[in-house]
């Protein structure tokens, strides 16, 4: 019997620069938020579960919104992230506010997570062949990998943007991921900005990282084992997050498992700020319109 993966949505952010709730935002020609279209296209790639990721202050209006689209679609479980869920014997530092991060949310739903599972970002748009890839990698008893999106298929019209860099080996094994924080176009082509205010050449097929990542459930334990280590070196730091491409990459340098890397030729769109929004909205009426999803995108049963 064939396994169906789970998709596990990152759904608890407090979306500070966008001003309002964009995990339930519009942005289809009928009223569909972006998760919808993720989990449209997981649903097709054969994904059979949806776990959100939420938090206990938006668990009202986005249960509202979600239970109205998806109700006897398929099976859903939500998994409210807390600061406060943490491993035993450790205590929230005082005057902490921000959220403990993506790896953090996967330790919190780890309890529903017991078949292979990939990660997603609620608020970003992958695309159909992402999902498709990741399916079968995970379908195939893969333990980890994740997409690679061409970072030309993932710069912002709004500026610069942040982007994990992935090193690759020929076999397609993932070496090391590089957070590069300031990359855009140029004149000159797609540059990473240094430190030092160097100007750094990508390629524009560079391979990088947008947090569509898959495990198999054999690996959860590892993630309280890098979350206890960071929250003793890192707790008191007030704006330290415990991320998913730290986890990957001690899976990888640690020798625990390789991890693959998954290209697609999907482009990549996502919202951060209010401006990005009408951008979204007119890439999805354009797919529409190519007919690469129904305008109305529930009206057929898949």
């Amino acid at each position: 019997m064939e396994v169906k993966p789970t998709l596990l949505v990152l759904a608890a952010g407090m979306a500070t620069r966008y001003g309002s709730l964009k995990q339930v935002d519009a942005f289809g020609p009928h009223g569909e938020t972006i998760i919808e279209y993720s989990v449209y296209d997981a649903m097709r790639a054969g994904f059979g579960k949806v776990v959100f990721i939420i938090r206990q202050a938006i668990e009202e209006e986005f249960k509202a919104v979600m239970q109205q689209k998806l109700n006897g679609r398929i099976p859903v479980e939500y998994v409210l992230q807390e600061l406060s869920l943490l491993p035993e014997g450790v205590e929230v530092p005082e005057g902490r506010i921000k959220p403990w991060g993506t790896a953090h949310a996967v330790w919190v739903a780890r309890h529903v997570l017991t078949a292979p599972f990939a990660v997603i970002n609620g608020d970003d748009f992958y695309g159909y062949e992402s999902f498709k890839n990741m399916a079968q990698f995970l379908q195939e008893g893969g333990k980890c990998g994740l997409v690679g999106f061409a970072v030309a298929n993932t710069l912002s019209e709004n500026g610069a943007v942040s982007r994990g860099i992935c090193e690759v080996d020929e076999e397609g094994n993932l070496l090391g991921i590089t957070e590069q924080t300031h990359i855009e176009r140029a004149a000159q082509g797609i540059v990473a900005l240094q430190p030092d205010h160097q100007e750094v050449p990508l390629a524009p097929e560079q391979l990088v990282s947008m947090n569509l990542m898959g495990f198999s459930p054999s690996l959860l334990p590892y993630f309280e084992e890098y979350l206890t280590v960071f929250l003793r070196e890192q707790a008191h730091e007030p704006k330290a997050e415990f991320y998913l491409p730290v986890v990957v990459d001690k899976l990888v340098k640690t020798g625990v498992t390789p991890v693959k890397v998954l290209p697609t030729s999907e482009k990549w769109f996502g919202v951060t700020y209010p401006a990005d929004k009408p951008l979204v909205k007119a890439a999805l009426h354009q797919l529409v319109a190519q007919g690469k999803y129904p305008e109305n995108l529930w009206e057929e049963t898949i």
